[in-house]
């Protein structure tokens, strides 16, 4: 394996060279909780997720960090506005998109650490910041602590930014800092804030600034340098620009390489939130797109194109979708469940360029022509060998119709015999209706085998039933 990774510190393609041969550590900026997930959030958990497949594939040992932000200013309006705990807030959409996750395939963390839980960690990185000279615990008595952006020579050099072109950050009181680009690690307990959201500090009670959270689990969970840090291009400034000055100052070397996946917008705004223009799972599955499909319609663009949002498109790659498990399930009614074999070199080659996913796809797709050439052609062993590379692939990126996490895989796979069984009965007798040109009792059949999630297709072959896996 020969991994190359566009690297946003370095702006370039790069040989992916771990820390440590064989073990790979990433830290994911996960989502600040305030509400439900929308698909955009959900991008970045599935782009990553194949990177941290893909490193799998290679043998490597991967520790996956992806954090929680479950205090901050976002959070805190919420409660403010709706009457309830910032936790309770929190907590509640934590789960929604846990179950997000969950439902896309997408492998879970080896650690998913909340901000709340380390606030102690928090204290003493502040604590050696001011030592050093790079943060200073503001005069006006708001107990208010700002990292000294000008005492790091080096900030702006990840997202290409000058200081003193940049906007200043609303964290803070202008007249508190020694610059207004200075930003807050540390910010006092305020008047009107829930009593609940503060803990005490070494400079009077109050809660951290969201920087300062993330640079803290990278350091207790990673430690002081780790292989990757990734997240959208959206949090390349200030986020992660903050991030770096304030653990590079801390004299933590940090992240090795920075990924940065590209957005998912709809119209010409990025999907946020905040603006109120999302697309959530519920519209999804109004649409009658199944939790694979969604899948694959992130999977497939490579992670560093933007994706202009469209529900014309999500049906287009949906139906693309279902036409590989369509060759899927048709082979395996052929030569019966093949484990996943070897990608083609052209998946392999496409994955480590960059985890070029558009190529890898393609690839995928070829061999899945193939495979219904043998199939058309009565050719076992060939419907066999591409059953096993298309299945190797899917895998990989986390779409194999087979796989237990879509609703029964190889189980299911197993049952086929019992099922198909009580199917061709149905489908007897729906033949004996049409012999004797009984269109009413026919069609009666077919829609009682739709109502039960069994999908009939006349064919010249004869009736071919797939199980609709979308109910």
């Amino acid at each position: 394996m020969t991994l190359r990774l566009y690297d946003t510190a370095t702006r370039s393609v790069r040989d992916f060279v771990p820390r440590e041969a064989g073990r790979v550590a990433i830290y994911l900026c996960g989502l600040t909780v305030q509400s439900e997930p929308h698909i955009g959030h959900l991008r970045s958990g599935v782009n990553y997720d194949v990177l941290r497949r893909w490193l799998l594939r290679a043998g490597n040992e991967v520790t996956f960090i992806r954090n929680i932000t479950d205090i901050d200013d976002k959070v805190l309006a919420k409660s403010i506005e709706y009457g309830r705990p910032f936790w309770s807030i929190a907590y509640a959409n934590e789960l929604v998109l846990s179950a997000a996750y969950r439902s896309l395939n997408v492998l879970p963390p080896t650690y998913e650490p909340r901000a709340t839980g380390h606030v102690p960690e928090m204290h003493e990185l502040i604590k050696v910041l001011i030592d050093k000279g790079h943060a200073y615990v503001a005069q006006d008595g708001s107990g208010d602590v700002y990292f000294d952006v000008r005492s790091f020579a080096e900030y702006g050099a990840l997202s290409g930014q000058k200081p003193d072109a940049m906007q200043a950050p609303d964290d803070g009181p202008v007249r508190a800092k020694r610059s207004p680009n200075d930003f807050a690690l540390w910010k006092g307990e305020k008047a009107g804030e829930p009593v609940d959201a503060s803990w005490p500090s070494p400079w009077g009670r109050g809660r951290p600034g969201w920087h300062i959270e993330c640079s803290a689990m990278c350091w207790r969970y990673l430690g002081a340098e780790f292989d990757i840090h990734g997240g959208g291009l959206d949090l390349m400034f200030p986020h992660h620009e903050n991030e770096v000055a304030q653990s590079r100052a801390a004299g933590l070397p940090f992240a090795r390489y920075w990924v940065h996946h590209a957005l998912l917008n709809l119209g010409e705004a990025k999907m946020s939130k905040s603006l109120g223009n999302v697309i959530d799972l519920d519209h999804v599955a109004a649409l009658g797109i199944r939790p694979a499909e969604l899948r694959y319609y992130l999977v497939e663009p490579h992670y560093r194109s933007r994706i202009d949002y469209a529900d014309e498109t999500l049906h287009e790659k949906a139906v693309a979708y279902r036409r590989i498990e369509g060759f899927v399930q048709r082979a395996v009614e052929r030569v019966g469940v093949v484990p996943p074999g070897e990608p083609s070199a052209e998946f392999v080659a496409a994955l480590d360029d960059d985890l070029n996913t558009s190529a890898a796809m393609a690839a995928v797709r070829e061999l899945v022509r193939e495979g219904n050439t043998a199939l058309a052609s009565g050719d076992d062993e060939g419907v066999r060998l591409a059953l096993a590379g298309v299945r190797a692939m899917l895998d990989i990126v986390g779409l194999d119709p087979l796989d237990p996490a879509w609703g029964g895989g190889e189980q299911k796979a197993d049952l086929r015999g019992v099922v198909d069984a009580l199917v061709a009965l149905a489908l007897d007798q729906r033949a004996q209706a049409r012999t004797r040109k009984d269109w009413a009792a026919a069609d009666a059949v077919r829609d009682q085998l739709k109502h039960a999630g069994i999908n009939v297709e006349d064919t010249p072959a004869g009736p071919r039933w797939t199980v609709d896996d979308a109910r």
